[in-house]
């Protein structure tokens, strides 16, 4: 039965790859990110759903007045199993910006499919993995098999700016329970090897420095916010990284990260010293330091940049999120990830760690709910030319039926 399911899925893969290049047409970047949201993303993926005989579909619309069609769409997919129990994947339908448009050798949102592989914002982040899940369920579907416990198929919005539109969203909805087997497949790697268990707790730090903008020929009547930052952001990233030298082998790396990132634009021409500066840090801090003592060298670092720039620094969290506890190795959804991996790939041996990218299985953990993460995919979600190889999507699709089945 494995081997005519996973055939299958194979002959299946034209239809992955149109609907996936399909799906990139529809910019689901967030509004807080100055997009318009997953709404006409969510619009397609419904017409493919209802194309390809499901009618067990719902959407858990989250009002947003930011976002296309004042709402942030979450769409959940059920079909009946033989026993008791839920199997959830969950992939999420938002992508990040596509950044500096001249690194992309072709339009971000119109896909190119060639040498294997499909290019476009989202494809890898987090595309494959809802049209892998989605084709692995129709397979079943079209040979009459009936899966193991009942699948249930969520993609969710928000999740690269936090998730409160998205999974968060659909926690308090009370959609699942600790019983749940939990698949969030939102990272991995090319060797299929990976099962992560564990996440670092996650803190996004955005700094405004306030100065006094004026000539540059004439610094001493200002105070020049572009040094007070310059100079906060060096001290920021060196007290943190001493404060907080711990390591854990769970993780890779295996240390809290602190890492200076955005920086918006300030004055428009060279001669002007600017009054103001906006720039921001991503934080993956190990489980066991407290983000309040992360805040206390932050408020001291930011004490002294004042005392000495005659500045006013303040400080918002878009996110701040400590990290739950992991999901144990032995738990059940786990040992259904293993079993699957080992029917596919038997020359693979699965490592079980943690990383310090946030997905949606820290919400489910922090619920009580064990939720594991896998995909084989490339490393380039966020990079310009970000793309998802075809064989990947094939594979996953083939991993999730077998899971679906009760491997």
């Amino acid at each position: 039965m494995s081997m005519e399911l996973l055939k299958k899925i194979e002959a299946l893969e034209p239809q992955m790859v149109e609907t996936l290049a399909g799906m990139i047409e529809f910019p689901a970047i967030s509004p807080t990110d100055g997009g318009e949201g997953e709404f006409h993303k969510a619009q397609y993926l419904l017409k493919r759903i209802k194309e390809l005989g499901f009618d067990d579909v719902k959407v858990y619309a989250s009002p947003d007045p930011r976002a296309a069609g004042g709402e942030r769409p979450n769409i959940v997919l059920r079909f009946p199993g033989k026993g008791k129990g839920r199997l959830w994947i969950v992939a999420h339908t938002d992508v990040v910006p596509e950044g500096e448009r001249s690194l992309w050798e072709s339009d971000p949102f119109k896909a190119v499919v060639k040498d294997g592989r499909i290019y476009g914002r989202g494809v890898n982040d987090n595309g494959q993995e809802v049209v892998s899940s989605l084709y692995a369920l129709y397979a079943l579907k079209e040979l009459g098999l009936s899966p193991e416990r009942e699948v249930c198929l969520a993609f969710v919005a928000d999740e690269e700016v936090g998730s409160e539109y998205g999974i968060r969203y659909l926690i308090k909805k009370g959609l699942f329970s600790p019983e749940d087997l939990v698949v969030v497949p939102d990272m991995g790697n090319e060797a299929a090897d990976f099962i992560e268990v564990a996440e670092k707790s996650i803190c996004w730090m955005e700094f405004t420095v306030e100065g006094k903008q004026v000539h540059a020929s004439l610094p001493d009547l200002g105070s020049n916010a572009c040094r007070a930052a310059n100079a906060l952001s060096f001290s920021l990233d060196e007290a943190l990284r001493t404060a907080f030298p711990e390591e854990e082998p769970l993780f890779d790396p295996p240390r809290s990260t602190f890492e200076p990132t955005r920086r918006r634009a300030n004055v428009a021409n060279i001669n002007t010293v600017p009054g103001l500066e906006i720039f921001a840090f991503d934080c993956r801090v190990l489980p066991g330091v407290p983000l309040a003592e992360v805040k206390k060298v932050v408020e001291a670092e930011m004490k002294k940049a004042e005392a000495r720039y005659g500045v006013k620094v303040s400080v918002r969290f878009p996110q701040c999120e400590q990290a739950p506890e992991p999901t144990g190795a032995d738990a059940p959804v786990v040992a259904s990830l293993l079993a699957a991996l080992k029917e596919l790939f038997p020359e693979v041996k699965p490592k079980v760690g943690g990383v310090g990218g946030g997905t949606c299985a820290a919400f489910f953990r922090r619920e009580g709910i064990p939720a594991a993460v896998w995909g084989q995919e490339a490393d380039c979600a966020h990079m310009p030319n970000e793309y998802a190889v075809i064989e990947h999507i094939v594979n996953e699709a083939k991993v999730f039926a077998l899971m679906m089945l009760g491997r």
